[in-house]
C-alpha cells in the first residue's frame, strides 16, 4: 500500500434503502433511499457542517450519489464520482433476500465462513478484490490534492477503505460495522478512528479490547 498524503478522512455510508429494509443484497445493483434513508443523509450533512472537509467523493451507485449530493450541498462542494468506490459485486446473489440465498445457494454461508476475505461471490467479487479497488480509489482521491476528503460509499467496500487508511489486517477490518447514521473520522498521521454520531464521538481504533 502506498503512502496516502491525507490529514483526515471521513467515511459515510449511504442512507437506508428499500432493499435494506427487505434484507435483499444490493451489491452493485441499486435501490432508492427510503424516507428514513433521506433523513440519514440529512443527519450526516448536519454532522459535517463543522468539519474541515475539502472534497466530497462518491460511489457511482444511486444510493451513494443521492446521499453525497445532500451532504455536498451543505458544504457547497461538488461531488466527484469514483467508480472504484462501488460496493462489492454480489454476482448471482445480487437482488436476492436471505431466504432466497439459502434456497438457491445452500452452501454459500459455510463456504464463505472458511475465508471471508478471499471468498468470491459466484459471478462476483471477494473482499480481496474490493481491497484492491479501495486502494485505487484512495490513490485517485489523493491525486486530487485534497487533505480532508469525505467519502460516501457502502459498508463492505468501506471496511476495505478502513483497512487501507488504518493499515489493518483483513480480519480486523472485517469486524467493523457502519450504521447508516454514523460517520467514521480517521486521523491519518496518528492512525486513529472515531465514530461521530448524534450523541457524540466514540473512539473505535485503536481500542483496548482489540
Amino acid at each position: 500500500m502506498g503512502a496516502i498524503d491525507l490529514e483526515w478522512a471521513y467515511l459515510v455510508r449511504h442512507g437506508q434503502t428499500v432493499w435494506n429494509t427487505q434484507r435483499r443484497r444490493q451489491g452493485q445493483l441499486d435501490s432508492p433511499l427510503t424516507p428514513e434513508g433521506l433523513r440519514h443523509a440529512e443527519h450526516s450533512a448536519d454532522l459535517v457542517k463543522t468539519m474541515s472537509v475539502d472534497g466530497v467523493f462518491s460511489s457511482p451507485l444511486g444510493r451513494a450519489r443521492t446521499t453525497a449530493g445532500i451532504i455536498a450541498a451543505t458544504l457547497t462542494l461538488p461531488v466527484e464520482v469514483i467508480d472504484d468506490l462501488q460496493e462489492v459485486h454480489h454476482g448471482e446473489i445480487a437482488g436476492l433476500s436471505d431466504p432466497q440465498i439459502q434456497r438457491d445457494h445452500p452452501h454459500l454461508a459455510a463456504d464463505r465462513a472458511r475465508d471471508k476475505y478471499r471468498y468470491r461471490f459466484p459471478g462476483g467479487e471477494s473482499y480481496a478484490d474490493a481491497d484492491q479497488r479501495a486502494e485505487h480509489a484512495l490513490a485517485q482521491i489523493r491525486a486530487t490534492g485534497v487533505h480532508r476528503p469525505l467519502i460516501v460509499a457502502h459498508e463492505m467496500i468501506g471496511r476495505m477503505l478502513l483497512r487501507n487508511l488504518l493499515a489493518l489486517d483483513p480480519q480486523t477490518a472485517l469486524a467493523f460495522s457502519h450504521p447508516h447514521d454514523v460517520i467514521y473520522r480517521i486521523q491519518i498521521d496518528e492512525q486513529r478512528a472515531d465514530q461521530i454520531h448524534a450523541s457524540g464521538i466514540t473512539p473505535v481504533w485503536p481500542a483496548m479490547d482489540r
